[in-house]
């Protein structure tokens, strides 16, 4: 007799909702269609009734009696406390009153009012440079669930450090905050550049990123070493050449000394030979 009951996993609060309750009653007459939430009746529909619904107030089930029938029931809005247990139960009228039911879990979610955000990171990374680094959450209720991803890859479990929430305020909402260090090796950089992005979902209700990019600082020591050599081989040159210019400098001297003696040796020569003529 019945056949699907609806009730959705999550919920915003804030938001309406829709519980649904389908059924064939395979010929018989429809007596009631009942709803309980952990246990307690807030909405009941009796075709023969004027009106057919009537609503039992219950804490968290704001019933749109308007928009509600044998069918489905509508709360709107919903807040914390509309998380439960939700049953419906479909009776039949004599003279079986035969009565099925079913139910689902329901749990309202507050959305985080902030992105999730990356904080401790550096604009640039050597190889051999350690990342610690921290992803934080808005607050929210569930906790947000935090994932780490490095150049689009989950990261790995050893990688990662888990915080237990932070817990604030009248409605004791939940700040995750899930970190991530390990030391830079050749690998983490793709063409110059590391990213890191952190995931932030709660069920498939919510779902956000942050996503930041960092540049890989290349130590070029090859040219270093040739700029040196070049600097050593110019010194070398210059003493090379100021040696080389000394030794010049000495032979000339010395050969000029000879030349000059030679001279002087001659002139004393002629002046005695023209004496004794």
């Amino acid at each position: 007799m019945l056949t699907e009951v609806r009730v959705p996993k999550h919920t915003i609060k804030g938001h309406p909702v829709r519980l649904e309750c389908h059924y064939d009653m395979e010929g018989e007459a429809l007596y009631s269609v009942k709803w309980y939430k952990d246990g307690s009746e807030f909405y009941r529909y009796v075709p023969r009734d004027v009106p057919p619904g009537t609503v039992f107030p219950q804490p968290g089930t704001m019933v749109d009696l308007q928009n509600s029938t044998s069918e489905q029931v509508v709360l709107d809005p919903i807040d914390l406390s509309s998380s439960g247990k939700y049953r419906c139960e479909v009776s039949a009228e004599a003279p079986s009153f035969q009565t099925v039911s079913d139910h689902g879990e329901m749990l309202v979610v507050v959305l985080p009012e902030e992105d999730p955000y990356i904080n401790g990171a550096r604009p640039r990374y050597q190889i051999g440079d350690t990342v610690s680094v921290n992803c934080t959450s808005g607050r929210s209720k569930p906790a947000v669930h935090l994932t780490w991803y490095i150049n689009g890859e989950a990261a790995d479990r050893s990688l990662v450090k888990r915080y237990e929430p932070i817990v604030s305020g009248p409605d004791k909402l939940e700040t995750s905050i899930l970190g991530l260090e390990f030391r830079v090796k050749q690998k983490h950089f793709k063409r110059g550049d590391m990213k890191l992005k952190c995931l932030a979902t709660i069920s498939t209700v919510y779902w956000k990123s942050n996503e930041e990019s960092m540049e890989g600082e290349k130590v070029q020591k090859a040219p270093m070493l040739e700029s040196r050599r070049a600097t050593s081989d110019t010194r070398a040159d210059r003493v090379q050449a100021a040696g080389g210019d000394a030794l010049a400098n000495k032979y000339s001297s010395g050969l000029s000394f000879t030349l000059g003696w030679l001279l002087a040796v001659l002139s004393a020569s002629r002046l005695a030979c023209s004496w004794l003529a």
